[in-house]
């Protein structure tokens, strides 16, 4: 591996992720919090439950990061030949050849330039995981929000149980200073979790992508619906984007939608 391929991007946001959750951590069992006292009483049951979930949240995170979004594979695939892809397409709508790739892109497909690949079902590109989310890691992505959203609320609150302002000010600042930085910095990345969060459950609930919510009059499958043909109900979207049921490409649910769409008009 060359020497500069250890400074990407990807491996120093990774690197200080890690080093910030561990850092936190640490300054939490350090300070008279609640974590640190039932330290001391031996009543370990909490503590080993507050580091094992913030393990978890370490490696979700890590998982989501390095893990194949679901890029589009640039290589022709021998049992699908490119007569029987284009098949598959809906009338309606012509699958756009990606001018990076060189690919066709599927339905919700879109080139990556951070990637510089072509994702499945993309949502968007995580700055501070230095990946794409789509087809693949999106349901990972939502529960490592869940997990690190608890996680952050339960830091929130040990950190909170430390700071202790009967003392003067000189000395608090001295004693408790790192311990309210790490308040503030929880309290900031507990509401960006929470945002974030929020607004996935949102757009899952509604089978829909970052990328497609602020682009819709951008993109041409829906451009051409009122709705979102890709929505089937909060049920129904819930259990094919956690379970991947019902199985189905996004072109035979668009040309669905469109069969029902017309049967409806006719009526």
């Amino acid at each position: 591996m060359a020497p500069w391929a250890l400074l990407s991007p990807g491996v120093l946001v990774r690197t200080g992720h890690t080093v910030l959750t561990w850092g936190i951590t640490l300054v939490l069992f350090l300070h008279d919090t609640e974590l640190r006292q039932w330290e001391e009483q031996g009543e370990l049951l909490l503590p080993l439950t507050f580091l094992f979930l913030v393990l978890g949240s370490l490696l979700l995170y890590l998982a989501v990061s390095l893990m194949d979004p679901g890029y589009v594979n640039t290589q022709p695939q021998p049992q699908e030949p490119k007569e029987e892809q284009t098949a598959m397409v809906p009338q309606g709508i012509a699958l756009r050849r990606c001018r990076y790739c060189l690919v066709l892109q599927p339905l919700r497909a879109r080139h990556c330039r951070d990637c510089r690949r072509c994702v499945r079902r993309y949502d968007h590109h995580c700055p501070w995981m230095e990946n794409c989310v789509g087809e693949r890691n999106h349901p990972l992505f939502v529960a490592y929000l869940a997990l690190q959203l608890v996680v952050l609320l339960w830091g929130l609150y040990l950190a909170w149980s430390g700071l202790q302002f009967f003392q003067p000010w000189g000395l608090w600042l001295r004693t408790r200073g790192l311990l309210f930085a790490t308040f503030l910095l929880l309290s900031f990345f507990s509401l960006v979790a929470g945002l974030l969060l929020a607004s996935h459950l949102y757009l899952v609930a509604s089978n829909t992508t970052t990328w497609e919510f602020i682009s819709s009059h951008r993109i041409a499958y829906l451009r051409q619906r009122p709705s979102n043909p890709f929505n089937r109900g909060l049920t129904r979207n819930l259990a094919h984007f956690f379970c991947g049921w019902p199985s189905g490409s996004w072109e035979t649910l668009w040309a669905e939608e469109e069969v029902e769409e017309g049967s409806s008009q006719a009526v």
